[in-house]
């Protein structure tokens, strides 16, 4: 189904689970995204061009947990919201090999779901 994505002039109160401790907000043209203390990326808002990074292009009024970078085993750690993608710079678990460029992103020109760019 379709979300309704409510517009609003005004800040208004996250419904985050409560042990959740935000460390990074950017916000797009129509989306918003967090980075909690334990890595976890949350975003919410209009989805059209894949920019919530769930692997589609729905659109949710709530903050949804990205699950691609937490199957990756990858941590987010500052995020960055553009009018139609969200870029992430991630760390990946200790011991592994790092990638040349750690960064993530999703949205227009692109699938939908995050990927190493």
């Amino acid at each position: 189904g379709t979300a309704f994505i409510s517009i609003q002039a005004f800040p208004a109160l996250l419904d985050l689970p409560q042990d959740l401790e935000v460390t990074e907000v950017s916000c797009g043209s129509r989306h918003t995204a967090v980075v909690t203390r334990g890595g976890e990326l949350y975003t919410w808002g209009w989805g059209k061009y894949g920019q919530l990074g769930h692997g589609d292009n729905s659109s949710s009024d709530q903050p949804r947990r990205v699950e691609y970078l937490v199957a990756k085993g990858l941590r987010a750690e500052e995020v960055v919201c553009g009018p139609w993608t969200t870029y992430v710079h991630v760390l990946e678990p200790r011991g592994a090999q790092s990638p040349p460029d750690p960064t993530a992103a999703c949205g227009e020109e692109d699938t939908g779901e995050l990927c190493s760019c």
